[in-house]
């Protein structure tokens, strides 16, 4: 606690900013928060701008985003938006329209969720089963993931949630 009260004092301007805005945006105070707010002090990210990484709820749901768009481009491959598939990381991805670039095209972020996938197998772990046609399984899964308002599109609880 004390050397974090020292690294808030050590900040800029700007980096005090920065993390005030952060933290009445809801975020909680953590070490992540404290060296974006040095990267804001030597001038490595932008304290005024939104950042994807650190957009708040409240942020992507204000934005305003076209839904007829069906394809973009993903770290130079075109992807479709919005069709969940079999992932990689985890049991399902899915690539959803973020906003827009500086440019005007259109930024995509890939949400992975479920649990485990391929990688959970490859470490030897077991991987859940769905039980979507059991009933109280079904309801316990929405109440626990709090489906009547599973947030943003991008977010992985919005995905799950429609999967359920």
């Amino acid at each position: 606690m004390e050397k974090e009260k020292h690294l808030f004092e050590e900040l800029c301007a700007k980096g005090k900013a920065y993390r005030k805005k952060r933290m009445a945006a809801g975020e909680k105070s953590s070490a992540y928060l404290s060296g974006r707010a040095v990267k804001v002090c030597k001038g490595q990210i932008k304290g005024e701008g939104i950042d994807e990484e650190d957009m708040s709820i409240n942020e992507v749901l204000a934005l305003e985003i076209d839904e007829n768009i069906t394809e973009a481009k993903f770290k130079g491959k075109t992807v479709k938006l919005n069709k969940p598939m079999r992932g990689d990381s985890k049991k399902f991805k899915v690539y959803v329209a973020n906003g827009k670039n500086k440019d005007g095209s259109i930024k995509v972020k890939k949400v992975n969720f479920g649990h485990g996938g391929t990688s959970a197998k490859k470490r030897g772990e077991k991987t859940l089963k769905i039980r979507k046609s059991n009933p109280k399984a079904r309801a316990a899964f929405r109440a626990r993931h709090k489906c009547d308002n599973p947030g943003p599109k991008t977010m992985a609880r919005y995905w799950s949630c429609k999967k359920w």
